[in-house]
């Protein structure tokens, strides 16, 4: 039975941040896979909307995330990679789907293929597979970075400056895709710090709740991205109120839709579950009863 974190550890998302590594070797290659901790509170989820694949979160994941986008940009030993699998993918925000495991990828040092894609997914969520050891995760220099970008941005010249920053062509290929069921983000060490700054500063401006950045391959090309990270700061009452209007749609089509057809009558029937949702909140705040006479 795993130990049960502590809460500041479970929502630990600052430099040295413990997870968990696990050797494998599968498709006849050994690989280190790094994994948060299984009492860590950050949740994720994906998908594939208008021709990009999403991971979507709120604030706090999107930092984790950012963490470990910027620390595996140091990494040395071939094979490294990172996988976010259960227990932290949630079916995602919008017609409660389920979410694709997610691997970050360092392209100068890991190959990964359909096959071992495959393999790992089946080997990480295996009963009674070792949960590994424990690991620290340095961010050396991420903060600094980020106070430096805050104070570009002040001064008026932030864009232009960040377009001078893009890293060079990749000479190793960058990937985003779904590969052995493993929806892939591969990166030179450069782009993964390049994208940990941007995810990193997600919860810094949103509106209405919400905020994304563009994750580019080695070319900067404006409103043209192959992925996304996209926040919502109620994101888990989103998940929430997705699965139970799935269960109340599919329930009521009794298996008369193909999959996907249904997704749309779900996104309307949201709306009511989510007021309905409120409603029953409020009307159990103590301080919305009335007072006998």
């Amino acid at each position: 039975m795993s130990k049960r974190l502590r809460p500041s550890s479970a929502r630990d998302v600052g430099d040295r941040l413990k997870l968990h590594l696990r050797m494998l070797r599968v498709d006849g290659r050994d690989f280190h896979v790094i994994t948060p901790r299984p009492g860590v509170t950050a949740r994720f989820s994906t998908n594939r909307f208008h021709e990009t694949w999403h991971i979507l979160s709120d604030p706090h994941g999107a930092l984790l995330l950012s963490r470990l986008l910027w620390g595996l940009s140091f990494q040395r030993q071939p094979g490294t990679l990172v996988v976010i699998d259960r227990p932290h993918l949630d079916p995602n925000p919008f017609d409660a789907e389920p979410a694709d495991p997610i691997a970050l990828v360092p392209a100068h040092l890991t190959v990964l293929t359909a096959q071992a894609a495959r393999q790992l997914r089946h080997r990480l969520n295996q009963p009674g597979t070792a949960p590994g050891r424990t690991v620290r995760w340095h961010t050396w220099g991420l903060d600094d970075q980020l106070t430096r970008i805050r104070n570009a941005h002040d001064d008026g010249s932030w864009l232009r400056r960040w377009r001078e920053l893009w890293p060079d062509p990749d000479p190793y290929g960058t990937r985003i895709d779904r590969i052995g069921g493993l929806l892939t983000f591969r990166a030179t060490p450069a782009l993964l710090r390049h994208w940990a700054l941007d995810v990193a500063r997600l919860g810094e401006d949103d509106y209405h709740g919400m905020a994304y950045t563009e994750i580019h391959g080695a070319k900067y090309e404006p409103c043209r991205a192959d992925g996304e990270v996209q926040t919502f700061r109620d994101y888990h009452e989103r998940v929430a109120v997705a699965r139970e209007s799935r269960q109340e749609v599919l329930d009521g089509l009794a298996g008369s839709l193909a999959p996907g057809e249904a997704n749309p009558l779900i996104w309307r029937r949201n709306s009511t579950v989510r007021a309905r949702r409120r409603t029953t909140a409020q009307s159990a705040r103590p301080d919305a009863r009335v007072p006998k006479s």
